[in-house]
C-alpha cells in the first residue's frame, strides 16, 4: 500500500470519530517514499530536525465531568520512520473529549500526556514528547533576525511562471556570507485532499555562495501547484538548497504552517543549530512568528 492509500483512510472522507478514547484511530505514514523520490538517503540523512505540532483544540474531562481544554504541543525527530497523518491525529485527540481522567485538572492532564506520548511513540516507532500549555500562556516571538526576502526583490521586474517544484530556477553567485531570510507566501497542497496549505518559510545559510533572492522567491513560489505533506515540502526545500551549496556549508530550513482542523505542523531541518530554534523546539513554550500563526 503506497503513502496516498495509507493517508486517505480518513482524509477527504466524512468520519464520525469516537466518543471514547481510541488509539486505533492513529495512522502512521512512512517517510521513505517521498525521500526516495528526491534522493534523500534514509540511512544517511543530510539533516537533523524535528516535526513540531500544535493541537489547539484538545479537551477532556476530570472524573467529575469538569471540562479541561488546553493547547497540546508535540515534538518528534525527523529520523523517525513515520509521520502521523494529521486528520487521524485530530480524530484520536477528539476521542479524549468525553473521556474522564483524574480527580483534578492537573492529574487529568498528566494522565493524558502520558497516554498520548506512549500511543504516538509506539505508532511512530520513535520518542514523542508532549506538553499542555495553559490558555493564558504568553506567545514567545521567534526568528528575530530574519529579513523578508521580498525586501531584496524588485516586484516590478521579477516574473514567476513556474508553479511546479523546480530547482532549476535557483541561481547562485560567488559572494559569500551569512543570510537569514523569511518568505511569508509559501503555498503547497495536501497530497490526498488537494486542499491548499499556507505557511512561512525561514531559511538560514552560511556559504561562499550567495543564492540570488529573486531565484529563491521563484523556487519557493513553484510549490503552489505541488501536492505534498508539510514535512515533505520542508525536506525538499532543504535538499535542493543543500545540493546547491558546498559541502560543509551551514543550512537551516523551517516551515511554520497555519493550522487546519485545529492543528498546525512546523517541520524544522538543519545541519547546524541556530539560537532562535530553541524556543520553537521547547515544548513548554508557545513560540510562533507572524500573524498567520
Amino acid at each position: 500500500m503506497n503513502t496516498d492509500e495509507i493517508a486517505s483512510k480518513f482524509l477527504g472522507k466524512k468520519v464520525e470519530g469516537s466518543t471514547n478514547y481510541d488509539p486505533s484511530l492513529l495512522i502512521a505514514v512512512p517517510r521513505f517514499e517521498n525521500r526516495k523520490q528526491y534522493n534523500i538517503d534514509e540511512n544517511n540523512l543530510p539533516f537533523h530536525g524535528f516535526d513540531v505540532w500544535h493541537a489547539y483544540e484538545f479537551s477532556c474531562m476530570t472524573e467529575n465531568g469538569l471540562p479541561v481544554t488546553r493547547l497540546l504541543k508535540l515534538k518528534y525527530p525527523c529520523q523517525s520512520p513515520f509521520i502521523i497523518e494529521s486528520k487521524s491525529l485530530k480524530l484520536y485527540l477528539n476521542s479524549f473529549n468525553m473521556t474522564r481522567y483524574g480527580k483534578t485538572t492537573a492529574e487529568c492532564l498528566e494522565i493524558c500526556k502520558n497516554i498520548i506520548e506512549q500511543d504516538l511513540s509506539k505508532k511512530l516507532k520513535t520518542d514523542v514528547t508532549a506538553n499542555f500549555i495553559n490558555n493564558d500562556a504568553k506567545r514567545v516571538e521567534i526568528f528575530q533576525n530574519f529579513e523578508n526576502i521580498m525586501n531584496f526583490v524588485d516586484e516590478n521586474e521579477i516574473k514567476i511562471e513556474v508553479f511546479k517544484e523546480n530547482p532549476k530556477v535557483l541561481e547562485t553567485e560567488p559572494s559569500g556570507g551569512s543570510y537569514y531570510l523569511t518568505f511569508d507566501s509559501l503555498r503547497s497542497n495536501c497530497r490526498v485532499t488537494h486542499q491548499p496549505d499556507f505557511g512561512d518559510v525561514f531559511i538560514y545559510y552560511k556559504s561562499q555562495k550567495h543564492i540570488k533572492e529573486d531565484s529563491l522567491v521563484k523556487y519557493l513560489s513553484s510549490f503552489r501547484s505541488e501536492y505534498h505533506f508539510h514535512e515533505e515540502c520542508c525536506e525538499m526545500i532543504f535538499k535542493r538548497l543543500h545540493d546547491l551549496l558546498d559541502d560543509g556549508d551551514e543550512l537551516f530550513v523551517c516551515a511554520l504552517y497555519t493550522r487546519r482542523g485545529g492543528i498546525d505542523i512546523c517541520p524544522v531541518r538543519y545541519n547546524c543549530k541556530i539560537e532562535d530554534t530553541d524556543k520553537l523546539l521547547d515544548i513548554t513554550q508557545f513560540a510562533r512568528c507572524g500573524v498567520k500563526q
